[in-house]
């Protein structure tokens, strides 16, 4: 019955994640942009705008330049989930490839890593005032939730073990339609439903930003205004002045 609950559980929230996430961007990308407005300095060139987002994706450069405190927090916190979720493409993959064996000890200490940026980016929230004023009761549980994954994973690596061999061959078993039995203990049931969770809501929440960082046109626009006239697609089907409807 555990086993049977949980596969129905993950195959809806990978549903619901992949949908989700799918109708996000089919709206970012509808979504009209009819002013250049790139936030200077910006880059001339496409080239250059895709350099930006990089450097925007990988070293949060406007974070960085607007506050040293919050970046070093939200860097600290994502690149250790991003080490994490590395580490655990293990249950989904066999056999397991050589780079993701050699990241597993560094994906240990990245846990630490991102609890330690997910506290102090909550602590943020609570301790300063202007933050704290325009923070609302989902952005406290989306930081609750995150932090309830890390501390949960953490306690069954360092305080009650479980059989994660059960474990990748219950995931493995899920790619192939195929039930395979998942272990009962209380920690691991704890963490795959939060997991779940996050994975149902995701797509309709803030944590979709990293999603909509390729669509801010502040962004992916290159300032080149006098060079190449910039004309929204929905905008150049219109009549121009003085023609007939």
């Amino acid at each position: 019955m555990l086993t049977g609950l949980f596969a129905l559980l993950f195959y809806v929230a990978t549903a619901v994640l992949v949908g989700g996430l799918a109708m996000k961007i089919r709206r970012y990308w509808s979504v009209p942009a009819p002013l250049k407005i790139p936030t200077t300095p910006a880059p001339t060139t496409t080239s250059g705008v895709a350099f930006r987002l990089a450097r925007e994706v990988v070293l949060f450069e406007s974070l960085f330049k607007a506050n040293k405190w919050i970046w070093v927090f939200g860097w600290i916190f994502h690149f250790g989930l991003l080490l994490v979720l590395l580490r655990h493409l293990r249950y989904f993959v066999n056999p397991v490839p050589e780079v993701l064996a050699f990241i597993q000890p560094f994906g240990i200490l990245a846990a630490f890593a991102m609890v330690a940026g997910l506290a102090g980016l909550w602590a943020r929230r609570i301790i300063v005032p202007r933050i704290r004023y325009i923070s609302a009761p989902s952005d406290h549980l989306m930081l609750a939730l995150l932090l309830a994954i890390g501390l949960s994973g953490m306690a069954m690596k360092f305080v009650a073990h479980t059989d994660i061999v059960a474990v990748k061959a219950f995931f493995t078993g899920l790619m192939t339609l195929e039930l395979r039995p998942l272990p009962a203990d209380p920690l691991l049931i704890v963490h795959l439903s939060l997991v779940a969770v996050l994975m149902i809501i995701f797509p309709f929440s803030k944590l979709v930003h990293g999603v909509g960082l390729f669509f801010s046109p502040s962004r992916n626009q290159a300032d080149n205004p006098r060079e190449r006239r910039h004309l929204a697609p929905w905008a150049a089907k219109l009549p121009a002045r003085g023609e007939a409807k």
